[in-house]
């Protein structure tokens, strides 16, 4: 099983990777946010064992691997950190009908970098003229970002917060930005901050009183391996994977 980069210029990167379909024709791809990496790396590989089906993985930000669907490359299924993503190929007619289902959930906490002496014990923390800066994944368009930016607009901190912020790519950038020292802190997802040992977890936003995160999966229309597709999704939902998924921190759909 390989890893498929999702990068900015992703359908050319996808496109060159994957070359000439025909190459992975007995092949599955499947493009997954970037927040599942570890997770869905496994689960491919118990796939492949049990299936003998060869599993090609595409990781990146959601709204972006989306847009390499729209551009026409070639995903078999695709799973997404929002339902926003979905939303959007759903209603252009580009996933197959009656495979859309919500399969996983999340919560967000504020990280720092290990040894910070910063204490960032709320979100109102986040305000305070000790720290400088936040990373986020894109706020505008990548679902890590946005379920940040409305988790601090429901509590007035937005504002306040906003000229700190540093955007990055995705949730995983984010995460780096703090681990190298160049962010104060910054919101990722429980799952992201789990698989760092150079960070430590300052807050954690209950999922109650956090934004709604729901993690979207789809056959996409023009799937050449449709049957491979509807086991590899019906896998992700069994009760091995389920369990992967409950060892990396993520959550029940709610």
């Amino acid at each position: 099983m390989r890893a498929l980069p999702g990068r900015p210029a992703a359908f050319l990167v996808l496109a060159l990777a994957i070359s000439a379909r025909g190459v992975f024709a007995e092949g599955l791809t499947v493009s997954a946010a970037a927040s599942l990496t570890e997770a869905v790396r496994e689960i491919g590989q118990s796939f492949e064992k049990a299936t003998g089906v060869r599993v090609e993985l595409n990781f990146g930000a959601s709204n972006q691997l989306a847009r390499q669907i729209e551009e026409g490359a070639p995903v078999d299924v695709f799973l997404s950190a929002d339902e926003a993503s979905v939303d959007r190929l759903e209603k252009k007619g580009l996933l197959a009908g009656g495979t859309r289902r919500s399969i996983l959930s999340n919560t967000l906490v504020i990280v720092v970098e290990k040894g910070s002496p910063l204490a960032v014990d709320s979100p109102q923390a986040l305000a305070s003229e000790r720290l400088h800066s936040l990373a986020l994944a894109e706020p505008g368009s990548v679902p890590a970002g946005i379920y940040a930016r409305e988790y601090l607009q429901g509590l007035g901190l937005w504002q306040n917060v906003q000229p700190k912020v540093i955007p990055t790519e995705n949730v995983r950038a984010a995460l780096a930005a703090v681990e190298s020292g160049n962010a104060d802190a910054a919101i990722v997802y429980r799952t992201d901050a789990g698989i760092s040992r150079k960070v430590r977890v300052a807050y954690e936003v209950p999922p109650a009183a956090g934004p709604r995160i729901s993690y979207g999966a789809a056959i996409v229309r023009e799937s050449r391996q449709a049957s491979a597709a509807r086991r590899f999704l019906s896998h992700l939902e069994s009760p091995s994977a389920t369990a992967v998924f409950l060892r990396y921190g993520f959550l029940p759909r709610r």
